[in-house]
């Protein structure tokens, strides 16, 4: 008899707990579901690696106002500045995966700084690419007193001279592509660091350096004036507003450091947030008012899924990593 209340007692409570499971299991996807179509239901934090005033922090506000307006919520942009970027991109690939905490990175962030230096994130498990909202194009420019028209010419010039570059800093696009250049070359050059852009095109303008690799809002306006002379342009093909600039590829193939600027969130943020996301983005870069505004800035206004733009990483890193050796940088 005894064994027999044990038997009912275990019974029920296998049943009790058999109830409870199934009434549970449909709250499961339910939350899910609302993460996604709720979001977003509060401020969000676009986290910019770079200070205030640059290209990327410039875009990262375009796109932010956008997205504020047509998601009816506010998108704040933060600057988080340092370690090139690592700083910022730790910061978000350590942030709660709820799309309320949001990187508005550059291309050094994921294929270069990881291969360079130590970090707290790794660039492809950590962060989930978005979209690529734009990308500076990285323009050679040598200064006007060379007497060099083209890039066959400049190299030419530099074969037997011991000339030196320019760039923005130790590490950067700007660096490494300078390096690459030339490697490619064979031209025995110096690389000369600068606190930024600013400086090093002052440089290039005044002679103290030969050539530099920048962006267009920097070069074109000092080449109208013939103090600085364009070369090339560091892309996949040739430039709308420099439609008789030829391509460094059209020289040394396969010479193309995209500059993209774009949203990556923490890995794990769900795909209906990641895709609301992207679908915005490609909507903002497609705007006539938005395009006009890159254009003018010398950025290429882009507009990628989160597929194209993963495709897109893994395509370009083996430039990166030829201009990471170029530039003696491999860890």
């Amino acid at each position: 008899m005894k064994e027999t209340r044990l038997m009912q007692l275990f019974r029920s409570r296998i049943r009790v707990v058999v109830l409870l499971s199934l009434a549970l299991l449909p709250t499961w996807p339910a939350a899910i579901h609302a993460q996604g179509t709720d979001w977003p239901a509060k401020t969000v934090t676009v986290v910019v690696p770079f200070a205030a005033g640059g290209n990327t922090d410039v875009m990262a506000r375009m796109a932010s106002n956008r997205l504020s307006t047509e998601l009816k919520q506010t998108f704040v942009v933060e600057n988080r500045v340092g370690a090139a970027g690592a700083l910022a991109a730790a910061y978000v690939a350590q942030a709660a995966p709820d799309g309320y905490t949001l990187l508005f990175g550059a291309a050094p962030q994921i294929a270069v700084v990881p291969r360079i230096q130590k970090v707290n994130y790794d660039p492809l498990k950590d962060l989930v690419p978005v979209s690529v909202f734009g990308t500076g194009p990285f323009i050679l420019a040598i200064n006007g007193a060379i007497p060099a028209k083209t890039m066959q010419e400049f190299v030419a010039y530099g074969k037997g001279r011991k000339l030196n570059y320019g760039s923005g800093g130790t590490g950067s696009i700007g660096h490494l592509s300078g390096a690459l250049f030339v490697a490619r070359a064979g031209l025995d050059s110096v690389h000369v660091p600068f606190k930024g852009g600013g400086p090093a095109m002052q440089a290039l303008v005044g002679g103290q350096i030969d050539m530099y690799f920048g962006n267009a809002s920097e070069i074109i306006p000092h080449a109208e004036s013939g103090k600085v002379r364009i070369l090339g342009v560091a892309t996949d093909k040739r430039m709308q507003q420099l439609p008789d600039v030829p391509t460094i590829s059209e020289m040394f193939p396969n010479f193309a450091l995209n500059s993209w600027n774009g949203f990556l969130a923490p890995a794990k943020t769900p795909q209906a947030i990641i895709d609301r996301l992207a679908q915005q983005v490609i909507a903002a870069a497609r705007d006539p008012a938005i395009v006009a505004q890159l254009t003018k800035l010398g950025i290429e206004p882009n507009g990628t899924t989160p597929q194209e733009f993963v495709a897109q990483i893994a395509r370009e890193q083996p430039q990166f990593d030829a201009a990471i050796k170029a530039a003696n940088m491999t860890q």
